[in-house]
C-alpha cells in the first residue's frame, strides 16, 4: 500500500490525541522531522511479506445447503489431502472457523469479517497435513468466540446434537456439534474460557484444553495472548490423545510457547490407574447454577474410578470460586485491546502476525452495530475499565493469577487429578427471537464457573462424556499439573473403556 504522511490538520488532531498542545511552528517541524520515518515505512512496504508457505494443494471449498447442513455446524466444507502416511492418516479433522486454512474463507463467526481469506495455514493445520490427516472443512463458531452458548453466530445458531432446540456449547460450537453428531472424529477447537470443553460437555464428546502454550496458537485468530489456547475435541479418549500428539510442540512462531518437549500421550493410555490419587473439587459441585443430577452423574462417575484402583478423596480452596472473577479482568479487558483496538493481533509480542487480518479486521468500528450484545456487553466493560482505570485492574488480575495458579499446584502436589463437572448445568435451551435480550446474554456466559479459572492459570484440563441426563450429556472434567496431559489420558481412559456413558 502506499505510505502517505499526515497533513498539518490530521497531525494536530494526532497530537491533541496525545495531549499536546502543538503551534504552527511546532506542527511544521514535527512535519519535517516525521519524513525520515516515513522512508522507513516505504522500505518495510516494499518488502514480501515473512509468513509461511502454503504447501498442500486446495480449493476454497463450498458452503454446505441446509440439507447437508442440518445442525448449522458447517461453515465450509473442503478437501485438503494431507501425507500419504503418518500418526493422522485416514482421520477427518475439521476446524474452528477462526483458524487459518489458507484459501478457505474465514469469518470467525462474525458478520463484520464476512470474505476475508487468510494467505496462509496455521502450524496446527500444517501440522494435521503433515501427520497424514484430512482437513474436510470449517466449522461455525461463536461471533469472535465470546460465547459459551450457540446462539449468537452470525449464521443462525449451531444445534446440539442430541437435542436440535438446546445448544451446542460455545465458542466451539460447530465443532462439538459435528463430533457428537458422528460426522467427524476429530477437531480443533479453541478456548479461552471453556470454549473446547464447553461444546464437548453439551455435545457428547472428549475435549482438551492443553497446558497453555503446548499448541501452537500461530496462524489463530487472538482473543488474548495469556488465555488463548488450541487443542483437540474428538470422539474417544485415545483419538485425542492422537490429535494433540500430532499438533502440540514448539513452532518458533508463537511466544506463548515456553517448554519445548512433548510426553507420549498414546503409551500413558496403556497403563491402569491404581497409583493416581483423585481429588473431588467440592467448590466445583452445589454451585448456585448447578443442576443436581449433573452432580451425581459426575460422583457416580469418580466411584467408576474409585472402582478401578484411583484414590479418592475431596478437597477446596475459596480460590476456585474467585478465579471467575480474575478470568473476568483478563479477558474483557485483553480482548478490548487486543482482539478489537488491536485489529486483531495487538502489539507486543514477537511471532507469527497477519497483515491481512489486521486490515481486514479493522473495519469492524464501521459495522459495530452488528455485534451481538455478548460481545458489546464485553466491549463495553473492557473499555470503560481501560479508560477509567487505565488498566490497573487488568494488570492486578495479572498478579492475582499467580496466586490462583498457586492454590491449584498447592492441591495438586497431593493429587494427580482434580475432578468437577466440566459446566455445573446440562445443555441450555437456544433463546429464541421472542427472549428478552438479558436471557440471550446470561445463555453467553452462565455456564464458565468451573471452566475459565484454568485458562487463567493455564492447567491442562479435559472433558469427558460421564452420562445423559433427560436426553442431554453431562461432562465431567479431569484437571492435572502443567504439561501433564498424559496422566488426564490415563485416567480418561480407564473411565471410557470401563463404562458405556450413554447407558448411565
Amino acid at each position: 500500500m502506499a505510505i502517505t504522511g499526515p497533513t498539518i490538520t490530521e497531525l494536530n488532531l494526532i497530537a491533541k490525541s496525545l495531549c499536546m498542545d502543538l503551534s504552527d511552528s511546532d506542527l511544521e517541524l514535527h512535519l519535517s522531522l516525521l519524513q525520515p520515518n516515513l522512508a522507513a515505512y516505504e522500505l518495510i512496504d516494499s518488502l514480501p511479506d515473512n509468513v509461511p508457505f502454503v504447501t498442500h494443494p486446495r480449493t476454497s471449498g463450498y458452503e454446505p445447503d441446509l440439507e447437508q447442513n442440518e445442525l448449522n455446524a458447517w461453515h465450509r466444507k473442503v478437501s485438503i489431502k494431507g501425507e500419504k502416511s503418518g500418526l493422522l492418516a485416514g482421520y477427518k479433522v475439521v476446524l474452528k472457523d477462526n483458524i487459518f486454512l489458507a484459501g478457505v474463507p474465514m469469518n470467525n463467526g462474525a458478520s463484520t469479517l464476512q470474505g476475508y481469506i487468510p494467505e496462509y495455514d496455521a502450524t496446527v493445520v500444517s501440522r494435521i497435513l503433515n501427520a497424514g490427516g484430512e482437513i474436510v472443512g470449517k466449522a461455525h463458531c461463536e461471533y469472535f468466540c465470546l460465547s459459551g452458548g450457540s446462539h449468537t453466530n452470525s449464521k443462525h445458531s449451531v444445534k446440539n446434537p442430541y437435542n436440535p432446540l438446546h445448544s451446542s456449547g460455545g465458542s466451539s460450537s460447530g465443532c462439538g456439534a459435528l463430533v457428537g453428531a458422528g460426522e467427524v472424529e476429530m477437531a480443533i477447537g479453541c478456548d479461552q474460557g471453556g470454549s473446547i470443553r464447553i461444546p464437548a460437555s453439551w455435545s457428547g464428546c472428549v475435549g482438551m484444553k492443553p497446558t497453555w502454550g503446548l499448541v501452537p496458537y500461530s496462524g489463530i485468530m487472538p482473543i488474548e495472548n495469556t488465555i488463548d489456547n488450541a487443542g483437540p475435541i474428538t470422539n474417544n479418549v485415545e483419538n485425542n490423545a492422537k490429535l494433540l500428539q500430532a499438533i502440540a510442540g514448539h513452532d518458533g512462531l508463537d511466544p506463548r510457547q515456553y517448554r519445548q518437549g512433548v510426553d507420549d500421550y498414546l503409551t500413558s493410555l496403556k497403563s491402569n490407574i491404581n497409583d493416581l490419587k483423585i481429588g473431588i473439587l467440592t467448590d466445583g459441585f452445589n454451585r448456585p447454577e448447578s443442576e443436581e443430577d449433573v452432580d451425581k452423574a459426575v460422583l457416580d462417575a469418580i466411584q467408576v474410578l474409585s472402582k478401578l484402583g484411583a484414590s479418592i478423596d475431596e478437597v477446596s480452596t475459596p480460590w476456585h470460586n474467585i478465579g471467575q472473577s480474575i478470568w473476568l479482568a483478563v479477558a474483557l479487558e485483553g480482548l478490548t485491546d487486543q482482539m478489537m483496538l488491536g485489529n486483531g493481533m495487538g502489539r507486543g509480542w514477537k511471532g507469527l502476525h497477519s497483515t491481512s487480518l489486521i486490515d481486514r479486521h479493522s473495519s469492524w468500528r464501521m459495522r459495530a452495530n452488528e455485534l451481538p450484545n455478548n460481545l458489546k456487553s464485553c466491549l463495553l466493560t473492557g473499555q470503560y475499565m481501560l479508560e477509567k482505570y487505565n488498566g490497573h485492574f487488568y494488570a492486578k488480575a495479572q498478579n492475582l493469577s499467580r496466586r490462583l495458579t498457586d492454590e491449584y499446584d498447592k492441591l495438586l502436589s497431593h493429587f494427580d487429578i482434580l475432578i468437577m463437572p466440566t459446566t455445573p448445568m446440562k445443555a441450555t435451551p437456544i433463546p429464541t427471537a421472542d427472549d428478552d435480550e438479558a436471557l440471550h446474554v446470561q445463555r453467553a456466559f452462565e455456564m464458565i464457573g468451573n471452566t475459565s479459572p484454568f485458562d487463567t492459570t493455564g492447567h491442562p484440563a479435559l472433558s469427558i462424556p460421564c452420562g445423559i441426563r433427560n436426553g442431554l450429556p453431562v461432562g465431567m472434567m479431569l484437571v492435572g499439573n502443567h504439561f501433564d496431559e498424559a496422566t488426564l489420558y490415563r485416567a480418561a481412559q480407564a473411565y471410557e473403556q470401563s463404562t458405556d456413558w450413554k447407558a448411565v
